[in-house]
């Protein structure tokens, strides 16, 4: 006794000096220290823990010494004898009898550790060898409120690592749950009674202020109740939840008007009706449709918001509403599939209770009943109820009204700015609750409520007239009041941008009705083009012709629009002229309308600056020095001229498409011949056009990849010497969630293109398609007025000039191949003039600007580019970084931090190289490659599903020839296996899965040094000790280890030593596994009994997450199955000879 003395003396001054804020981190140490070893090595742990836990002492001795318990439960158990796991056991559930205090009086903390030390020996020992552990719960309970309130935490803490969170072997998990199953109707007796006595205990003496403490206990032993049945019904069989007639559900809805178990029993309620499982146990829930359950669920909200807006009421309330959603979506379940389901008599009252939270301020509430509306009204009965027709304009009234985006957090104009500061965060978050894009500021701001009302009609005309023409016939259309909807629309004048969008959004949304009125055809485009310059434009000429001779006006004016907007109506003219579907008449028109392009790009001036790196620095003003930005710049229309040559170069190329129908195309000329496999060859009407103008095009990528030299950076003047530098916008889209687009061209109100019928535009009638050419609403930020423009400086406008040149470059070249196909790659000498352009210098050219080029390399003939050395010296300096930052190392909580960005670059550009390669090499039945990959950014989210290399997966033409080469052959696989251990998961996940082994498989048949082989085993391991902590990876790369042992081992026993390298490797298994690898005839194990097996061999070289690492592993043993026979156990130490185990727990 006096070393239990001694040693809970230390450890009392040990806690005492860790948890005070005084003490040196030195002192902290070592009394932390002192504690850990106690824990682990001290024999005497359980009387020390027990004297601590003592209610004498201060509460966080106590948690100490439960800590103290509970350690030895979890990791000790299995070392103790008989009698030190009764006397524990006993020593803990005495505590619980009369070692707490009141329950209003102990800690919250104290309650959670000893219902954990309960739950944790329970899963050790019941039911086998603690038979009765649910009767000494029980008599526990009938000790006081304290005890009562910790058995519920038991009982909610077991269901949740059983069921829930499943924190147990597989066969000791499925002991506990079935035994919770065989006993669930006495732990659902118990769970209610108690709830209920309870509940009437502190019902008869809430109104007592004698009896306040009395009453206080009985509520809290009430609330634990009801998140303890929160924690069962969720699993248990549905017969248990509506025994007794319901009884449950009753009690339940009687509680929801005591507001201080009203939020645990909506909870509870809301559980019980959102299960899913067979429709007949569901039956019983339309009990919740009653005369009383719907009185005390309506009055229940009535009173909860009749009270102002209180934070406990309006969770209470969101709760009441999902309970009610759920609800709707059982009848809409059960209504029509069971005969003996009616619609129920209070259904009119359910719908007005419903529609009154649909009406309701807050927008959160507004939106959470629109799936449910929904429902009701696509179901095949209900939307046939004379009641829920009756509701339909009401319902719709209220629409009108929830569509007008008010109740900014940050404003006081609409009762639902206080509802919306207890949902949103900000004003953005509000604004993306409504689905609303980001932009720049203009002349109005969002918040004006003029702009509200616009933007809510034109949220319901969006969504509306689309489905109407979809759905309905055509002698149903209301063609009359759309019409005049349409003139009321061209008829409004407004010179507000934001506004003015939101017209036209609505003159493209009713533009359908024009089909029916063709008169109207010349009215809409002079509201088009009227609304380009803000100047009225006189017109009445309708068809293909009108719409080219406005275009050519507006494009005939070189300040009058911006590159962009020029761009965006050439493109929409391309997009008709595609409907010519004559490639002899569209070839005309493209020569015509590039015409002025042409003239620009191919003068003798423009090839000079294009061609010569000093002549382009000066023709773009980048050897400017002190340039003022509020003076005119005179080198802005060179780069505007420039760039108007890009764009259209690019947008030409882009929209220009022959027909879809392959009859349609050879009448029309676009078929030349047939590939010997019968596939027809096409040809583009724009390809003329476009080859004249490439060789200045690669002279231009070429110049711009020069500039990236040294010396060229230092012919720049200040301050544009960073104008090659990355624009804070990319910053942004690489390090956060949002991508912006950095072709975006500012605020213009005009969206270049519309909806509208190409029969009634172009002369050929003959095709009644409809060519779907979407206007947009302009994507607003949340600023006022006045607010600053986002490129403001003159290094910024020329930051983005030469990002948006470089990558529309590069976007031209990736489209030629798709756009052009054979008149492209029998271009002469094409793969020595892009060589000699798109690949000049690029060990200059930043990590930032090669991405575009990697996007485009998938769609030019030639070989994957050599870049494995660069990756590998960047990952090396990131790993070197990870390893450099100690605790004495101040880290940069700057979220834009050099080194952040540096880092995600290099895993974007990795992504890059690994998917060319991939698409360059790898063929795989029933993928697309020629889809976008996701964007960068959430990880966890795109891995991949698939798990291991996929069958299917094998090398393409290209890929074999390739593959041919020695030294691109090594180049491909030490790119793709290096990169198996760079910290990316994706490209780990997608390299493993698609790429390394379609690329072994192709050299296994030849020899290979068994250096290679080792390597190349070597550096699997290496992605599992990098990667193993993500379920994906890991089982990708245990798969491929496992094809190439079994591929390589039997010629080269060099793999072998590899694997006894592996830490914890047992050497007999392995000759186990090689022995029967080796003789194919032992061989009668399942495929994946063999990957198991492998994978338990190579387990020590897995890599474990940061939080595992250094974590001390729980071992629960299997105790005798329930439902099989026991085998002979050997008699142990631990075993009694008359009562054996079963008798442990024996009260």
């Amino acid at each position: 006794m006096d070393r239990v003395n001694t040693l809970c003396e230390q450890l009392v001054k040990a806690v005492t000096i860790m948890m005070d804020p005084s003490s040196t981190q030195r002192y902290r140490l070592e009394a932390l220290k002192f504690c850990e070893e106690f824990k682990e090595k001290c024999p005497v742990c359980v009387p020390c823990g027990l004297r601590l836990a003592e209610k004498t002492q201060i509460a966080i001795v106590r948690h100490f010494g439960l800590q103290i318990l509970e350690h030895v439960v979890k990791f000790r158990w299995n070392n103790m004898s008989r009698l030190e796991k009764v006397y524990l056991k006993n020593s803990v559930m005495e505590l619980i009898a009369n070692g707490t205090l009141n329950i209003l009086e102990e800690e919250n903390h104290i309650k959670d550790v000893l219902s954990r030390i309960v739950v944790e020996m329970i899963k050790r020992e019941w039911p086998q060898h603690w038979p009765d552990m649910l009767v000494e719960l029980d008599t526990l309970s009938k000790q006081g409120e304290t005890q009562t309130e910790l058995v519920m935490f038991i009982l909610l803490r077991l269901a949740e690592d059983v069921v829930t969170f499943q924190t147990l072997p597989p066969q000791r998990r499925r002991d506990i749950q079935q035994t919770l199953t065989q006993n669930m109707e006495r732990i659902f007796s118990f769970l209610l009674n108690t709830l209920q006595e309870n509940v009437n205990k502190y019902q008869q003496v809430k109104t007592d202020n004698s009896q306040e403490s009395k009453a206080q206990a009985n509520c809290r032993v009430g609330v634990a109740a009801l998140n303890t049945l929160a924690g069962y019904i969720d699993w248990v069989p549905m017969s248990h939840i509506t025994a007794e007639n319901c009884k449950l559900l009753e009690v339940l809805c009687l509680l929801l008007n005591e507001q201080e178990l009203q939020l645990g029993a909506a909870e509870c309620l809301l559980i019980a009706v959102s299960r899913k499982g067979k429709l007949e146990d569901r039956k019983p829930l339309m009990v919740l449709f009653g005369d009383v359950a719907m009185h005390y669920i309506l009055s229940a909200a009535q009173t909860a918001d009749g009270g102002g807006l209180v934070e406990k009421h309006y969770v209470f309330l969101k709760r009441l509403c999902q309970v009610l959603r759920a609800l709707g979506n059982q009848l809409c379940a059960l209504l029509g599939v069971d005969s003996d389901v009616e619609i129920p008599a209070n259904f009119g009252k359910y719908l007005e209770s419903f529609l009154a939270f649909t009406t309701h301020p807050s927008q959160f509430l507004r939106s959470s009943t629109q799936m449910t509306w929904g429902a009701l009204f696509r179901h095949e009965i209900l939307s046939r109820d004379p009641l829920l027709l009756a509701i339909i304009p009401k319902y719709l009234r209220a629409s009108m009204t929830n569509l007008v985006k008010m109740g900014f957090p940050s404003k006081t104009d609409s009762p639902s700015c206080e509802y919306s500061r207890f949902d949103f965060d900000s004003d953005e978050d509000f604004n993306a609750f409504f689905n609303s894009g980001t932009g720049e500021s203009s002349l109005c701001s969002i918040f004006s409520p003029s702009f509200v009302q616009w933007e809510a009609m034109t949220f319901f005309l969006e969504s509306v007239i689309n489905q109407m023409f979809r759905t309905l016939d055509k002698e149903e259309i209301p063609v009359t009041d759309g019409v005049e909807l349409l003139q009321m629309a061209l008829n409004f004048d407004t010179k507000d941008p934001l506004i003015l969008s939101c017209v036209l959004t609505n003159v493209s949304a009713l533009f359908p009705f024009v089909t029916y009125r063709p008169e109207f055809l010349p009215q809409v485009f002079s509201k088009l083009f009227s609304s380009v310059t803000f100047e009225i434009v006189e017109e009445s000429k309708p068809s293909f012709d009108m719409l080219y001779n406005h275009v050519k006006q507006l494009l005939s004016n070189e300040l009058l629009l911006t590159q962009m907007e020029k761009c965006a109506l050439m493109e929409a003219l391309v997009l008709i002229s595609n409907q010519f579907k004559n490639y002899e008449r569209q070839k005309v028109f493209l020569e015509e309308l590039m015409a002025p392009v042409a003239s620009i790009w191919l003068s003798e001036n423009m090839h000079r600056v294009l061609s010569d790196v000093d002549a382009f620095i000066a023709y773009v003003g980048a050897d400017r020095k002190n340039c003022d930005p509020g003076l005119e710049d005179p080198c802005g229309l060179n780069r505007a001229r420039m760039s108007f040559c890009v764009y259209s170069i690019l947008g030409v190329m882009k929209r220009t498409c022959w027909p879809t129908d392959l009859e349609e195309a050879k009448a029309g000329g676009f078929v030349v011949a047939y590939t010997p496999t019968g596939n027809p060859i096409f040809r583009n009407p724009c390809t003329e056009q476009i080859l004249k103008l490439l060789d200045n095009l690669l002279a231009l990528i070429r110049t711009h990849n020069t500039l990236y030299a040294p010396e060229m950076l230092a012919k720049m003047a200040e301050p544009f010497t960073r104008a090659l530098d990355m624009l804070e916008v990319e910053k942004s889209a690489i390090l956060g969630p949002i991508c912006l687009d950095l072709n975006d061209p500012g605020p213009f109100p005009l969206a270049p293109l519309l909806k509208f019928p190409v029969s009634d535009i172009s002369k050929d009638r003959t095709s009644k398609k409809c060519l779907t050419i979407s206007i947009k609403r302009l994507p607003q930020p949340l600023l006022e007025l006045n607010d600053s423009p986002v490129y403001k400086t003159v290094l910024e406008r020329m930051q983005r000039f030469f990002c948006t040149l470089y990558e529309n470059c590069f976007h031209i070249l990736g489209k030629a191949g798709p756009s052009m196909q054979q008149d492209f790659y029998t271009v002469e000498h094409l793969a020595t003039q892009l060589l000699s352009s798109a690949f000049v210098n690029l060990n200059n050219i930043p990590d930032y600007r090669l991405r575009p080029m990697l996007h485009i390399l998938s769609k030019v003939p030639g070989k994957p580019p050599k870049g494995q050395k660069r990756l590998s010296q960047k990952w090396q300096v990131i790993n070197q970084r990870s390893l450099l930052c100690g605790e004495d190392e101040t880290t940069d909580e700057n979220p834009e931090s050099q080194e952040m960005l540096e880092e995600q670059l290099v895993r974007m550009l990795t992504r890059e190289v690994m998917d060319l390669i991939t698409v360059c090499c790898v063929s795989k039945k029933g993928a697309d490659h020629t889809t976008a990959p996701p964007a960068d950014g959430d990880d966890e989210e795109m891995m991949a599903t698939e798990v291991a290399p996929s069958a299917m997966a094998e090398l393409t033409d290209l890929g074999k020839c390739l593959m041919k080469h020695e030294d691109v052959c090594t180049a491909l696989l030490i790119t793709a296996f290096n990169s198996l251990a760079w910290k990316d998961t994706l490209s780990c996940q997608r390299t493993t899965t698609q790429l390394c082994w379609p690329l072994l498989k192709q050299v296994l048949s030849g020899t290979l040094l068994a250096d290679a082989v080792t390597w190349l085993f070597t550096s699997v391991l290496k992605g599992l000790q990098t990667h193993g902590q993500h379920d994906g990876c890991m089982a990708s790369l245990v798969h491929l280890a496992f094809q190439i042992y079994e591929a390589l081992r039997p010629r080269y026993l060099e793999i072998r030593a590899v694997m006894e390298q592996i830490p914890e490797i047992q050497k007999d298994c392995l000759d186990q596994f090689d022995c029967k690898l080796l003789n194919p005839s032992l061989q009668k194990v399942a495929d994946k009994r063999r990957k198991d097996q492998f994978k338990r061999l190579i387990a020590g070289c897995i890599g474990k997450p940061l939080g595992e690492q250094f974590r001390k592993e729980v071992h629960i043993k299997n105790l005798p199955s329930l439902f099989k026979k026991p085998k002979p156990m050997p008699e142990t130490d631990a075993l009694d000879e008359e009562g054996g185990l079963a008798t442990i727990f024996e009260p």
